[in-house]
């Protein structure tokens, strides 16, 4: 039981005992800087339950606490806060407690019920873009908290390997491409692919401005130009299963897939399942039939079918076409029963996807919900915004994106410029250098997408998120590698680091540091429940400036009380290791040496 159980506990006994009442919750917060104490309990929360003048009742509970908690040390009342000092006895037997804890702060994993996180999810006719890379980071840190948190997890995506979109590049490269290849141009497979997508789009927008010349109707030549009624065609005959499209449909798509492998390397995110819409895109009729039939879907006059839920405060969807073709709503509800089928134990999913998906999520979980699925309870949206760069929108087809590998590049050359500027890498390799910009430009971009609350729309700025000061990732590297420069200053001395410790008083910042540490465990539970890598971020800052304040004002390794050195070093490696098990989550290295 933690200090804030056992004072909850002690709290409502002291109401009962003074005042005969039994009281439901006890509020506490952290005790503010500037007065004495570790943890206040807020007294004016009690006054619907208890009648009488805050600071008696305050006191009362003070003096009772004293009393019957060998933890509580002092206590002072300030108006209608109790602010409670907490023994330093009771801090050093944690420390130990948690010193030796590879792990401290997860929960072992869980066999039942597990979660199923879908994330990245492109289609094949182009590259990873930015708004991939928030996707990807997002899903694969959410997929690590909730394992940290106990859950077991399969982390997922389905593939947008079909349509009028992959039609587009194929037909663009067969009129193009003089048959060139990754292999013969020296491009990764979704570049070379993409750049069709593009070229598409050019010869396109050219024939209908040439209609439009001769004066036809702009809505009219949108529709008829000569290359798209093409395309269209080519989708007919891959959906006929037509050998000579399907053939090439296989070859560019592998294209892409050994493109993407590339870049999910590089961006260190991985997979334990694959799905295909080609795969999936009839998945979900038989469920639609079976719902007609229970009343949960209605068929129209046309022959379409459609759900009404207007008493949930949404709309009429369709869910078949009156020519009897699926829409993507139909593929979806297929996909998530073909999941769970695949896997008996999910109990659940996590949709990573941007927020201009709300409402069709809302309708896809309510749909599962009415056709009786009980996992549909547990289906969550994991909702994020757009990110942004200074220079503005950007758009696929005019090939105005923000790639992704350029983009992981280039934050590894401005770890590089900055690095160089701070010249403490005169004894690295090159080799050497090289690793460690990307493992500083990778952790600059990920920490900089990560902190921010996914819902909310971002501007990303490179310079920014690479800088060695503030809430950033390289302020955090750059602590993590500080500690590991103490801890083998300390080996060199031949400091013995196994010690229990037996200290009777800490230091201020030693209990501060001690206090933040604690917070950890309920911070993977807190992120894991709110599906938020942002918890994670900042309570790891908060943990690095807590530290750096400690470095600043307390003495390491020129302490010369032997036990307060080796605490102080046992302290800063547990901190470290804290550092580097919080930043795990979020997919980011800390390098040894900076």
């Amino acid at each position: 039981m933690n200090i804030q159980e056992v004072l909850t506990q002690k709290v409502k006994e002291a109401i009962a005992s003074v005042y005969n009442v039994n009281l439901p919750m006890v509020e506490f917060q952290p005790t503010r800087k500037d007065f004495a104490g570790d943890i206040t309990a807020v007294i004016f929360p009690m006054l619907r339950y208890v009648k009488g003048n805050p600071v008696q009742i305050g006191e009362e509970i003070g003096q009772y606490l004293k009393n019957e908690v060998s933890e509580v040390q002092d206590y002072n009342v300030v108006k209608g806060f109790l602010n409670i000092t907490i023994s330093d006895g009771y801090y050093l037997k944690f420390f130990n407690e948690i010193r030796g804890l590879q792990d401290y702060g997860f929960v072992s994993g869980s066999e039942n019920n597990a979660v199923m996180v879908e994330y990245s999810s492109p289609n094949t006719n182009k590259p990873l873009h930015l708004g991939h890379v928030r996707n990807n980071l997002l899903g694969y840190s959410v997929s690590e908290i909730l394992k940290a948190s106990g859950k077991k997890v399969y982390k997922t995506q389905i593939i947008n390997d079909r349509g009028i979109h992959i039609c587009k590049s194929m037909l663009a490269w067969l009129r193009y491409g003089n048959g060139e290849t990754p292999q013969s141009t020296g491009l990764k497979g979704d570049k070379l692919v993409g750049n069709y997508y593009v070229a598409f789009d050019k010869a396109y927008k050219e024939e209908v401005s040439a209609m439009v010349a001769e004066g036809m109707d702009a809505k009219v030549a949108e529709k008829e130009a000569p290359i798209l009624l093409e395309a269209q065609d080519m989708l007919r005959k891959w959906e006929a299963g037509d050998e000579e499209v399907v053939g090439l449909w296989k070859t560019m798509n592998q294209w892409v897939y050994d493109g993407f492998a590339v870049t999910y390397d590089n961006m260190g995110v991985d997979f334990d399942q694959l799905y295909y819409e080609s795969n999936t895109y009839l998945l979900g009729k038989d469920f639609v039939e079976d719902g007609l039939q229970r009343g949960v879907f209605y068929k129209k006059e046309d022959g379409s079918v459609w759900i009404d839920l207007t008493d949930e405060g949404l709309d009429e969807k369709i869910v078949l076409r009156s020519d009897g073709t699926a829409v993507y709503m139909t593929q979806d509800i297929g996909t998530a029963i073909q999941r769970v089928k695949d896997n008996p134990d999910v109990g659940g999913m996590v949709y990573t996807v941007g927020n201009e998906q709300d409402y069709h999520f809302k309708v896809l979980f309510l749909i599962l919900k009415k056709l009786g699925f009980s996992w549909a309870e547990k289906l969550y949206h994991l909702s994020y915004g757009m990110v942004d760069l200074p220079s503005g929108k950007m758009k696929s087809r005019e090939g105005t994106v923000v790639d992704a590998d350029e983009l992981m590049e280039a934050m590894s050359q401005t770890a590089a410029e900055i690095s160089e500027e701070l010249g403490k890498l005169e004894d690295y390799s090159d080799e050497e250098k090289q690793q460690l910009y990307k493992i500083i430009g990778m952790g600059a971009l990920k920490y900089y997408i990560l902190k921010v609350d996914p819902k909310k729309r971002i501007l990303f700025n490179p310079e920014e998120s690479v800088d060695f000061q503030g809430n950033t990732g390289p302020f955090i590297q750059y602590t993590y590698a500080r500690i590991q420069s103490i801890l083998r200053k300390a080996e060199e001395l031949g400091e013995d680091l196994s010690a229990e410790q037996a200290l009777v008083e800490l230091h201020d910042k030693e209990k501060e540091l001690l206090k933040q540490l604690q917070l950890f465990p309920d911070t993977v539970q807190l992120a894991a429940d709110n599906y938020s890598p942002a918890l994670i971020a900042n309570y790891t800052y908060d943990l690095v400036k807590e530290f750096n304040s400690f470095y600043q004002n307390v003495s390491i390794l020129g302490e010369q009380d032997d036990n307060k050195k080796i605490f102080r070093i046992q302290l800063a490696n547990k901190v470290a290791e804290v550092i580097k098990s919080a930043f795990g989550l979020l997919g980011i290295k800390v390098p040894d040496r900076m």
